[in-house]
């Protein structure tokens, strides 16, 4: 992904579903305030904090990996926003991985349902706001990272493949404060085979 902007100005991905696409796992009600307020938001920052700085005609991930302060958390919000509201489709319980990323998870983690495991517990122990994360990284291994606050494993040098939220906003809601139960629900959402382009597209040498 080479996110860039249109005559200096970043603008919002579409989502690939509709608003109520993604019930019961996430609400209308969630994404008009995650999506239409939250990432708004931040991409409005975003826009402003740019100017007429260094960074104008930057690709996003290029703003990412360089810069820091107010510039960097907007930046970085705005990428893992994308990142995450694109990972999702209609919800279906027989959703699994296929293809190398299927390996790899297996590799890396011995089975599909040991990683869901692990990444799910990543995700519940991360301390207040953040992320929990698969990324890859120059081999093609797998990664499981927590990223606190707005933080994108991309400054790791890793490429980010997929991404649970848990700052609060994303499930509140919908499920209270059970960020468990939330996490767990998400597995039927994924679209695996949006995951495996992200994973094999930085690979493909591998192959």
């Amino acid at each position: 992904m080479n996110i860039l902007p249109r005559n200096g100005i970043f603008e919002k991905t579409s989502l690939p579903y509709k608003l109520e696409g993604l019930l019961p796992v996430i609400s209308k009600e969630t994404l008009q305030y995650h999506y239409g307020k939250h990432l708004e938001t931040y991409l409005n920052n975003l826009n402003t904090l740019l100017g007429d700085s260094e960074f104008k005609n930057e690709s996003l991930e290029t703003i990412v990996q360089n810069s820091n302060g107010a510039l960097f958390n907007n930046a970085s919000q705005v990428l893992n926003h994308v990142l995450y509201f694109t990972q999702f489709q209609k919800p279906s319980a027989e959703n699994k991985p296929q293809g190398y990323l299927k390996k790899a998870i297996e590799k890396a983690f011995n089975s599909f349902e040991n990683f869901k495991n692990i990444f799910e517990k990543q995700g519940i122990s991360l301390f207040g706001s953040g992320w929990v994360w698969l990324s890859s990284d120059d081999s093609g291994n797998l990664i499981i990272s927590q990223e606190e606050n707005a933080k994108n494993p991309i400054t790791k040098n890793l490429n980010p493949i997929l991404t649970f939220d848990v700052w609060e906003h994303a499930y509140y809601i919908d499920f209270r404060n059970n960020r468990a139960e939330h996490l767990k629900s998400l597995w039927q959402i994924i679209n695996w085979d949006l995951l495996e382009l992200r994973y094999t597209e930085k690979h493909r040498y591998h192959f």
